[in-house]
């Protein structure tokens, strides 16, 4: 009996281990990914990076080109912005600007000081945010609850003493073993997206990518991915700027670099620009045109991402989408274009899923009768 039982317990193991065989077999490629990532041994920080880059299927196959977005809103911090934060304390880090126990300061509007909280924390550093008081108070309150000091203060602009990024820089200045990140004009943000994210769409790809788009708020995830796509192909791969309404960034490009005064807005976050920063002056005429998307088409395209692909997006992403789809079709088919999906709608739903909110932007009507159903709050 004894004897009986140890085969039959033998031949369980043996076809255990077959069936472990088969299941490695068919998820390869996720264990050979598992097995290049392996442990990140400096916790939040690596796992920064190294997002997938996903086919938009229903707007891949209306285009007839392969249109793909990188995942950044699968970052641990939620978005993008998780790599600059990261490369801009870095550096003041490496510059000996920040030492053990110091404060990091920054003017944002969202991302970048959530990106920043999360790294300060994992660092071991203070944070303070100086914000324009437009932003949503689900982003204030997330980076109360990541420990940052925040200062919602009045939305004004860049010339103004009084504009948000002033403000920080003058708070680091009042403080011993603080630095003041600078996004908008430190290029450690573009180098970020050099080293990272434009080495990663190439190997994803395979070096088979044709055109790249994305929105600007600093510059730099544009003029990064840009400048290594250029490089690495020899320029043969085409960017194009998408801009959204209220930025002047469009117009500069389209007029051969006149810039003009900014006007209106627009209901994306984070994007769109007044000037030309530094992060984006090196790589901006390497540009190989722009698009300027309306906000009526943004909305749109978060309703479209939801329903077709699934994919729960904000507007900035959704922006990108647009910009990606309007590429495709200007290429032609047989083309392979690739995007950012920045984050996801999780900081916003308050107001692109509301009744009320879409009725005072005047975009209740840009979205179809048969995707309305998403709109879920009042």
């Amino acid at each position: 009996m004894f004897r009986t039982a140890s085969r039959q317990f033998a031949a369980t193991l043996w076809r255990s281990a077959e069936n472990i065989a088969q299941i490695e077999a068919g998820y390869q490629t996720g264990i050979n990914i598992s097995r290049a990532q392996g442990i990140g041994q400096r916790g939040f920080i690596d796992a920064i990076g190294k997002t997938p880059l996903i086919r938009l299927n229903h707007i891949s196959d209306r285009t007839g080109c392969e249109v793909l977005g990188k995942s950044e809103f699968q970052n641990p911090g939620g978005s993008v912005k998780d790599r600059a934060a990261l490369y801009v304390v870095e550096h003041a880090e490496k510059a000996g600007l920040l030492h053990a126990g110091g404060t990091v300061i920054e003017g944002t509007a969202g991302n970048t000081g959530i990106g920043l909280a999360h790294v300060c924390r994992a660092k071991g550093y203070k944070l303070v945010i100086y914000m324009p008081n437009t932003q949503s108070q689900g982003k204030i309150d997330l980076l109360r609850l990541l420990g940052a000091e925040v200062y919602p203060v009045p939305a004004v602009a860049f010339d103004n003493p009084e504009n948000y990024n002033h403000q920080a820089k003058r708070h680091a200045e009042r403080l011993e073993n603080a630095v003041w990140t600078n996004q908008f004009d430190n290029t450690a943000n573009r180098q970020a997206h050099i080293e990272t994210t434009g080495p990663e769409i190439w190997a994803q790809t395979n070096g088979k990518i044709d055109a790249f788009t994305c929105a600007t708020g600093t510059g730099g995830s544009l003029a990064g991915v840009t400048r290594y796509l250029k490089e690495k192909s020899g320029g043969r791969v085409k960017s194009f700027l998408a801009d959204p309404p209220g930025s002047v960034l469009h117009s500069y490009i389209q007029s051969g670099g006149k810039l003009a005064e900014r006007s209106g807005g627009s209901i994306t976050e984070g994007i769109g620009q007044g000037r030309v920063t530094d992060n984006l002056k090196p790589d901006i005429g390497l540009l190989d045109g722009s698009f300027s998307i309306a906000d009526e088409k943004t909305i749109e395209m978060v309703y479209r991402c939801l329903d077709e692909e699934g994919l729960y997006l904000g507007a900035s992403s959704c922006l990108n989408v647009v910009a990606a789809q309007e590429l495709a079709e200007k290429l032609g088919k047989g083309h392979t274009v690739v995007t950012l999906l920045c984050d996801g709608a999780y900081r916003y739903a308050d107001r692109l899923f509301s009744k009320k909110w879409l009725e005072q932007k005047n975009l209740l009507s840009s979205i179809p009768e048969h995707l309305r159903k998403y709109i879920v709050l009042e």
